[in-house]
């Protein structure tokens, strides 16, 4: 096979259709936009308008914010780490780091740091470093003969 010898699959392409160059083409004279208005005219855009009536995005209220400083973390489940680790893909001899997750396509990237969550069943004897943990993740770990490391920030405790 060649690269001038490759087509696209029959009927998987199609000719742009261009409005406006006459008659004869079945586009031609109004292309395809009627006859006068606003919606026959160039530069109009018009989302969201409701003929004069207060438009749905201004009859609800406004709700809620984006926190500036928020953390997007990827995440790994223990039951996910397992199956990688009964694959072959992590080695537990060592100390387990987010760059070897990523190695291993456990996570695709490590975003602003990956945190362990609990669900599934804990790999035995693991040594693992992560950006944050649930305490049920570093409980089963542990539990599991593990160890888990955090490297972000410890969350303070609410007072009651």
């Amino acid at each position: 096979m060649k690269l001038n010898e490759l087509s696209p699959a029959a009927g998987s392409t199609k000719n742009r259709h261009r409005v406006g160059r006459g008659v004869g083409s079945g586009k031609g004279k109004t292309g395809g936009r009627g006859v006068k208005g606003q919606k026959s005219r160039s530069g109009v855009a018009i989302n969201g308008f409701e003929g004069g009536q207060m438009p749905i995005y201004m009859r609800l209220p406004k709700r809620g914010f984006t926190t500036r400083n928020s953390k997007n973390h990827a995440w790994v489940n223990l039951g996910i780490l397992s199956k990688a680790i009964e694959a072959g893909k992590l080695d537990i001899k060592g100390e387990i780091t987010e760059a070897d997750l990523v190695a291993a396509g456990v996570v695709r990237r490590v975003k602003d740091g990956i945190r362990l969550l609990a669900k599934g069943d804990a790999p035995k004897k693991v040594k693992i470093t992560v950006t944050g943990a649930s305490k049920a993740a570093v409980e089963a770990i542990e539990k599991a003969g593990g160890k888990v490391t955090l490297t972000g920030p410890v969350g303070t405790e609410k007072a009651e």
